[in-house]
């Protein structure tokens, strides 16, 4: 909870604050406290506990109760404190390999259930018609940009991966109706990736947004929002993280609709890209 607060402060206000760094400190007191217990102890409103429990990832206040009540619980007991929610500094390996693949497997299945057809659809649309598509991230969600951008090339698309913010808005200057930007950011309020988005909405290019924030800041410039999984958060696997699985489903589903969508030239494009590397792999399974 503590490295929750942490990571999300900047993005609270200060009343928010209040609310989540005493939450973060007395776990058990504040789970016995109602909303409006909380409320009075922290000097702020019952709204703002409320909208402090949503930015920490809880969909009301009644959850994050709930998991106080489980963390300090755990602490009374003395039990291992875990490095996620589910695995333990303790777990033996084989434990931890299944728990991660289990949370793996509920990440995609949540964001599934979360992806409009209809949304992607018209993603699906724009990109393959796009005359220039340029794809904005950092950190995580710039792994996620840059496998977006290495898949549309392959099948022959111009696409073009931006992590650097000058550079970025550089090139979103140049954009224009007919174009596609897309943005990645879990939190929906990364200003490097808010900034370049913004550029290109304005100059009339096609915005998309792979976001685990439906009611994000980057919202705002988007023409289309594809929703991914809210991830679960921990100290040692933060929600950028672990968010990129959702993240790379969408990217997987834009990529297999363009490639449907662009058949006759994608293949040959493919084929082509295979061909072109084919001498990079040495034959000799010793190398």
């Amino acid at each position: 909870m503590a490295a929750k607060v942490r990571t999300l402060a900047p993005s609270m206000t200060r009343s928010m604050q209040r609310v989540a760094e005493t939450v973060a400190g007395d776990p058990a007191g504040c789970a016995a406290l109602t909303v409006t217990g909380l409320a009075e102890l922290t000097g702020t409103s019952e709204a703002t506990v409320v909208r402090t429990s949503r930015v920490l990832g809880y969909p009301g206040y009644r959850d994050l109760r709930l998991a106080l009540a489980g963390l300090a619980a755990q602490q009374a007991s003395g039990a291992a404190p875990a490095v996620t929610p589910d695995i333990n500094v303790d777990d033996p390996m084989p434990d931890v390999i299944n728990k991660l693949a289990q949370d793996e497997r509920r990440t995609l299945a949540d964001t599934a259930a979360c992806l409009d057809p209809t949304q992607v659809e018209a993603a699906v649309t724009a990109l393959a018609a796009a005359r220039r598509i340029d794809v904005y991230g950092v950190g995580a969600s710039g792994l996620v940009a840059q496998d977006l951008t290495q898949k549309l090339l392959r099948i022959g698309l111009l696409a073009h991966a931006h992590s650097d913010p000058h550079l970025a808005v550089t090139n979103a200057v140049q954009l224009r109706a007919g174009d596609v930007a897309v943005a990645v950011t879990h939190s929906g309020r990364t200003v490097d990736v808010i900034e370049p988005l913004r550029v290109a909405f304005e100059r009339g290019a096609t915005t998309v947004v792979i976001t685990g924030r439906p009611d994000g800041e980057i919202n705002s410039y988007a023409d289309l929002v594809l929703a991914v999984s809210s991830a679960r958060e921990s100290e040692l696997r933060p929600a950028a993280m672990s968010s990129r699985t959702g993240q790379l489903l969408v990217v997987d589903c834009l990529f297999v609709g363009v490639a449907q969508r662009t058949y006759e030239s994608a293949a040959p494009a493919l084929s082509d890209s295979y061909e072109a590397l084919a001498h990079r792999h040495s034959p000799d399974p010793r190398h």
